[in-house]
């Protein structure tokens, strides 16, 4: 019975707690009170069916038995991944707008929400010892979480072993380097000098020599000579500066002066920098062809075609600032690509040559100046009425000043055909007319006018 009494007071002070209810003469012991004796019965009493709260002696324990962990969580908040948990915040969103407002259910869906939330900005941000963007030389350096890309750092020149290194890639110029080596790098941001000085260097590879460079690397200043000792000179085919084999990797790149005097676009070896910054002027139009080699439109019989359809989309454009069905179907944006062939018909970009050479820039231009042409001419009555008639013979059809038999006068706009033009005269009567207008007005009165 000694044994009993043990195991009916261990019972009594450690209660179960599993059990639902607490019977009546169950409560706090207090400090050197003795436990009553309890039964068998009152020590496990019989579960009801209802989930009220569990009570201990010292707290309230709720260990969660009341929600089915069996069933599909709302919000898939098991998710691991940025998407998943992009996707199971939409769908607990729709879950919420579902449910009854007010109700234990929607308040438990929005609670998943925060909990999906805070887990997504975790995974964005996580929180390490090394920040994830460093700015240094106007880098703006973002840490990489790929593992699996095996890559090269542009300052020590090794492999970046991703699974066990941390390394960082500029957003601007896509300079890679160790976390080790950031706060030895000595280049400054590429982008920042095509942000300030957007202008290639168009004399062919400018070579001054090794001694102008002092014998010295022209980047990072390290000594170099020809003879490989201390360090080999490797010549940058754009800037026709010496480098080192750390600043100079052999790369192949096109070079601009190359292609338009010489219409060259055989890749030749330029430096590190070199190559990161003709990478990132690939596409902007700072090459004015007329005024740098005008020759060229005399052998090139493609970019001959390519100005004649620039013209003609810049007499298109303003049929379309004014036309709305065309504002409206935004047929401007087919050339958001190359923004500047809508503003002017003499600037160039390097892509743009690159695609002329290809043959690609002649069939696609070709294919959006037929569709302009198709919106003007046939399925905008708008634009049908801003046509011209030829103002010598007054007849035939309704002319277009892009169209390809017709003549623009450059003072008055006024359109002719083609041969009615040359064959009269080469001034435009339209302009004659209103010169003629103007003198009667600001003759004085009783002076003869003059034919």
């Amino acid at each position: 019975m000694e044994y009993d009494e043990k195991l009916a007071r261990f019972r009594q002070a450690h209660l179960n707690p599993f059990n639902k209810q607490l019977g009546p003469r169950q409560h706090e012991q207090r400090p050197g009170e003795e436990a009553p004796e309890a039964t068998p019965e009152e020590a496990l009493p019989e579960l009801p069916p209802a989930e009220p709260e569990f009570r201990c002696a010292e707290r309230v324990m709720d260990l969660g038995l009341s929600e089915d962990h069996f069933s599909r969580p709302v919000g898939l908040f098991l998710a691991s991944d940025v998407q998943q948990l992009q996707q199971a915040i939409e769908a607990c969103k729709q879950v919420i707008l579902e449910l009854p407002e007010q109700s234990e259910k929607q308040k438990d869906a929005v609670v998943r929400l925060i909990h999906l939330r805070l887990k997504l900005q975790e995974l964005k941000d996580p929180n390490e010892d090394e920040p994830n963007i460093r700015v240094l030389l106007e880098h703006r350096f973002y840490k990489e979480k790929s593992k699996s890309v095996k890559q090269t750092c542009d300052k020590c020149n090794t492999i970046i072993w991703g699974l066990i290194q941390t390394w960082y890639t500029c957003t601007g110029c896509y300079y890679r380097c160790h976390s080790k080596c950031l706060n030895l790098i000595s280049k400054p941001c590429v982008s920042s000098k095509v942000s300030h000085q957007a202008e290639y260097e168009l004399n062919i590879c400018p070579e001054t020599g090794l001694d102008s460079q002092d014998y010295r690397c022209a980047e990072c200043r390290v000594p170099i000579s020809l003879r490989g000792v201390p360090s080999e000179a490797r010549q940058c085919d754009y800037t026709g500066q010496y480098y080192c084999s750390h600043c100079h990797w052999n790369d192949l790149a096109i070079i601009p002066a190359r292609v338009v005097h010489n219409w060259d676009f055989e890749p030749r070896k330029v430096s590190r920098g070199s190559m990161r910054y003709l990478a990132l002027m690939v596409s902007r139009p700072v090459l004015r062809l007329r005024e740098i080699n005008p020759l060229l439109f005399n052998y090139v019989e493609e970019l001959v075609e390519i100005r004649k359809l620039r013209q003609d989309i810049l007499l298109m454009k303003p049929y379309f600032l004014t036309c709305r069905e065309a504002m409206e179907a935004r047929l401007l944006l087919q050339l958001q690509d190359r923004q500047h062939f809508v503003e002017n018909d003499e600037m160039y970009s390097v892509q743009d040559l690159l695609d002329v050479h290809a043959g690609r820039l002649g069939c696609s231009l070709t294919e959006i100046h037929t569709l302009f042409a198709k919106h003007i001419k046939l399925d905008c009555e708008r634009c049908q009425a801003k046509g011209f008639v030829c103002e010598l013979c007054r007849e035939g059809d309704v002319l277009f000043p892009f169209d390809s038999h017709t003549s623009v006068c450059t003072d008055c706009s006024a359109v002719f055909h083609r041969d009615c033009y040359y064959d009269n005269s080469t001034t435009c009567p339209k302009c004659a007319r209103l010169s003629l207008r103007k003198q009667s007005l600001f003759q004085e009165p009783g002076a003869d006018v003059e034919a």
